[in-house]
């Protein structure tokens, strides 16, 4: 078996090596998060704006400001005017510019000039128009004048930026992590090596291919989804390692020959590892029923990666620990005779302890689980465009400018787009909506439509501009229901109204799966609901001890629109990562010892990979922090303690209690006891 697994393997490596030369190289990477799906109204109002004259430019907005505080003289007016014109010479912005050069704001404090670029600008291209843009603003400005440039191309741009390098940083902050974790558990200056070659291998090969299979799909991924698929890579593949080898040290001590110890440890580590697998990319996969675009992008491009890191685990890593033989455990070498795990050890104890007052302990640890849940009652949802950064962006502090200034929505109009034979009558509709400031007719297109620009009176992304937006559509679509209505405050509410979307349909998706794979794995009417249940109440326990902390603790305004769905898929994909890890070992155990001691023996001989594996995966994902979007940042906290809890209180002491509490009938009927 190993002598054919070591030329696979060598087949898998020459193989991903041809992979990488002919895949690599794309600038998947350097592209924006798409939260807005194509069918949404927002997405239909740009796509219809092609139609206009100027409606393939999108404007970029430079604010100029004294840096005194004062009120800006005519010369510093001019200079503004002169800044605007240097920037209509910089790649990517319209020869010709229309448009009213400088509009002054009514305090004398600050004054904005648009500046229009190619809206099909993207990734490399839309960041190097961005810069130049900025390069040209500030050159030759006179002292004591500040130009900030902001506007959507701006939020794109600085975006994608803050992705340049960063995965590389993410890749060897992660790499760093999980070395040293794995130096602790196995206590060998060398057999961390392996694993961590595997899977650093099995990451760059896994994105690679998940960029290719998403972009051929119609999918665009873009930077957050490399860097979640890493981490997914990284600690998914750490855990079947360490399975695997935890099994193999296991078998270490009743085997002479280390081949035949690692024959027996890949057969009876493989079923778990399979079908853990199994249950997170299916999982993953569940998110192509979701709407968001960077949704979508995520699932494909992870479940590829997770596929990549099973196989590398389960076929290049078995050879090679072969090859080193049992020196690579040194200077703690299994040897055959030894006691066996499941008979002694801490965590023997704790399984002990816990087997004799199950009700006790089941009590306690889900009252003490729902009581975290209380925070998700406390805990905003939803990220306004300013509020996605963690680090300081020009486009930000650009945009806090304005909003000090001008009023809301002068500068970044919501759009209406209806046709020109009931302009009139749209135009009544828009003027009456509540919230609406004023509305102007900005031109017509050669195929019948007429464009508004209209000005909200609510702040920008706020709960009264969604107000606003949706009182206009319900307007206009009475009058017109073919009109549409856009702009960045329309794109923000369609965001939100998909994520919540994507919640009700995704998540009922995700349990369905997790409990097919459960009922194939374990052939049980009862252990799968049961496991299921334990492991939502960890889930949203998790969403909100990590909700709470986010907005109490870090200081974020609110969870972003998609925390709750990924946070929710990988605590509950991962979870039953280590439910199966234990359970198949119960099942292997029960049918010799009884469902009590059965548990126990599980707890015993699993306690030490899955509480490794637990600490590795949460480390991992509290890794995204190094990322500069908050969304990563709060994905990892709650992600990262809900791991914890799920290693230490469900998989520990609550599992085990259930199945001590319910006794043989959890088996019933795949398994006679």
């Amino acid at each position: 078996m190993i002598r054919t697994l070591s030329w696979v393997a060598v087949l898998v490596v020459l193989l991903s090596g041809a992979l990488l030369g002919l895949l690599s190289g794309d600038e998947s990477g350097s592209q924006s998060p798409v939260a807005v799906p194509d069918n949404a109204e927002s997405a239909r109002a740009d796509a219809l704006r092609a139609q206009f004259p100027s409606g393939g430019e999108v404007p970029a907005i430079l604010v100029v400001t004294r840096t005194d505080g004062a009120e800006l003289g005519a010369d510093d007016i001019d200079a503004t005017a002169v800044a605007r014109h240097r920037m209509t010479d910089a790649p990517g912005a319209p020869a010709a510019v229309s448009g009213p050069p400088v509009l002054a704001s009514d305090d004398g404090k600050a004054a904005v000039a648009t500046v229009p670029l190619d809206a099909g600008l993207s990734g490399f291209a839309l960041n190097d128009a961005v810069r130049q843009l900025r390069d040209k603003a500030g050159a030759g400005l006179p002292a004591g004048l500040h130009a900030q440039l902001t506007g959507g191309p701006a939020f794109g741009a600085d975006i994608a930026n803050s992705f340049a390098g960063a995965n590389i940083t993410l890749l060897a902050v992660t790499a760093t992590v999980v070395a040293l974790l794995l130096i602790i558990t196995y206590r060998s200056p060398v057999l961390w090596l392996v694993p961590l070659l595997v899977i650093a291998f099995a990451d760059r090969v896994g994105g690679v291919l998940g960029t290719a299979v998403a972009s051929g799909l119609g999918l665009h991924p873009d930077g957050s989804t490399g860097g979640i698929t890493s981490v997914l890579v990284f600690g998914a593949g750490t855990n079947y390692a360490l399975l695997l080898i935890s099994r193999y040290r296991e078998e270490l001590n009743t085997h002479t020959d280390h081949r035949e110890a690692l024959r027996v440890a890949v057969r009876a580590a493989s079923p778990a590892i399979m079908a853990s697998n199994a249950t997170v990319v299916l999982a993953l996969l569940t998110l192509l029923l979701a709407s968001a675009p960077s949704n979508r992008s995520l699932g494909v491009q992870a479940a590829a990666g997770l596929v990549i890191a099973a196989i590398f685990v389960l076929v290049v890593l078995p050879p090679l620990l072969a090859l080193c033989g049992t020196r690579l455990f040194w200077p703690f070498v299994p040897e055959s005779g030894t006691k066996a795990v499941t008979d002694s050890g801490i965590w023997h104890r704790i399984a002990d302890a816990v087997a004799k007052r199950p009700g006790r302990v089941v009590v306690v640890a889900t009252a003490g689980l729902a009581v975290l849940c209380v925070g998700l009652l406390s805990t905003p949802i939803g990220l306004s465009q300013t509020e996605q950064f963690r680090v300081q962006a020009e486009s930000v502090t650009g945009y806090e400018t304005l909003a000090a200034h001008f009023p809301s929505g002068l500068t970044d109009p919501t759009r209406v787009i209806a046709a020109t034979t009931k302009a009139d009558a749209v135009q009544q509709a828009i003027a009456e909506t509540p919230g609406v400031v004023s509305a102007t007719r900005a031109g017509e297109s050669p195929t019948g439509l007429s464009q508004w620009s209209v000005v909200l009176r609510a702040a920008p992304a706020s709960d009264g501009a969604f107000k606003t937006v949706d009182a206009l559509r319900n307007s206009v679509h009475s009058v017109d229901d073919t009109a549409v209505v856009g702009g960045s405050d329309a794109q923000a509410r369609d965001a939100a109204a998909a994520a919540q979307r994507d919640r009700l349909v995704v998540i009922p998706a995700i349990l369905a799966v997790v409990l097919a794979v459960l009922y194939l794995l374990l052939r049980s009417a009862l252990a799968p609901l049961v496991l299921v249940a334990v492991t939502v109440l960890s889930a949203l326990a998790a969403l909100g001890l990590g909700g709470w902390t986010s907005v109490h603790v870090f200081g974020f305004p609110a969870l972003d629109n998609s925390t709750p769905l990924f946070a929710f898929l990988f605590l509950v994909a991962l979870g039953v990562d280590y439910t199966i890890f234990l359970v198949t070992r119960a099942r292997e155990e029960t049918p010799q010892y009884g469902t009590r001691q059965g548990i126990v023996r599980a707890v015993s001989a699993t306690g030490a990979v899955i509480t490794s594996a637990g600490i590795v995966l949460a480390a991992v994902f509290c890794v995204l922090g190094v990322l500069p979007l908050i969304v990563l940042t709060q994905l990892g906290i709650i992600v990262g303690l809900g791991i914890l809890l799920d290693t230490f209180v469900v998989r520990t002491v609550i599992v085990p209690a259930l199945f001590t509490l319910i006794g043989p009938r959890i088996w019933w009927p795949g398994l006679r006891t």
